[in-house]
């Protein structure tokens, strides 16, 4: 499952496979003496919410929710507003956003991205959990960890759903989401400023976990160091070309080296 070692000092190929032989046991040991150090690095563990935490749109699907946002600007006779690229186009965010560009500040931007908070809300129940998360989180928090959500995605919407998960507890209220300020979403670093000032928190004292090139753009500008997890091909490749040398294929080596057993 390693694809490469952690770290900063990379000396084998772009992508390590790591099979069952022993001689594959020297790799492994440096990933998990690498992920060791930046876990103990961490006071502070930062979250993106929907791919790390979990798949929100899992059972309501983003390209409907997508679309519910184009024909609710059709029915407000704005159907020029958007190209018909971006009418077909399946992120719901991207929808948002163009609107924002072209009307920035508007009160169109306010009720579209109302719009989309009560999707994200909706597609709270069928929510998948991403795997070893919800363990993570809580081991996390036992050892003193503080943690926080920085999202593009509402932050009711990450609340509702670790309220459900019974999670909540673990971020103490430490949720900072989307604003109708879309110029603050991330690649800017606006949440992830927030959430450093409200823990207290010095930058190289935190980590962000996040599965986009974004979420890296965004830690690299507050100054936070970045884990990724990417949880296929595709994902990793979008991390790695956007300089993330940090990524994991799932959350159960993160979760075995908190609890030390590796």
């Amino acid at each position: 499952m390693v694809r490469r070692p952690l770290g900063n000092h990379h000396h084998g190929p772009d992508t390590l496979l790591v099979t069952p032989d022993a001689a594959q046991t020297e790799p492994v040991a440096t990933e998990t003496e690498n992920l060791r150090e930046v876990i103990e690095r961490a006071r502070f563990v930062l979250f993106d919410f929907d791919g790390p935490i979990c798949r929100l749109f899992a059972g309501h699907s983003a390209e409907d929710v997508a679309r519910n946002l184009v024909d609710w600007l059709e029915g407000q006779g704005l159907r020029g507003l958007l190209s018909e690229e971006e009418r077909v186009h399946p992120d719901p965010h991207v929808v948002l956003q163009m609107v924002s560009l072209r009307h920035p500040s508007s009160d169109l931007v306010r009720e579209l991205e109302e719009l989309l908070t009560h999707h994200e809300l909706k597609a709270v129940p069928s929510a998948w959990p991403t795997a070893y998360a919800d363990p993570l989180i809580r081991t996390w928090t036992a050892s003193g960890v503080r943690l926080a959500v920085t999202t593009n995605n509402s932050a009711k919407a990450a609340a509702s759903y670790l309220e459900s998960r019974g999670l909540s507890e673990c971020f103490a209220r430490h949720f900072y989401g989307r604003t109708h300020n879309l110029d603050h979403l991330k690649p800017h670093p606006h949440c992830l400023n927030r959430a450093l000032s409200a823990l207290g928190a010095t930058p190289s004292a935190a980590l962000m976990i996040g599965d986009a090139p974004s979420d890296f753009q965004a830690a690299r500008q507050a100054g936070v160091p970045f884990l990724g997890y990417a949880r296929n091909a595709r994902k990793e490749e979008q991390l790695r070309k956007a300089g993330a040398t940090d990524v994991i294929p799932s959350l159960e080596l993160l979760l075995r080296v908190l609890r030390g057993q590796l």
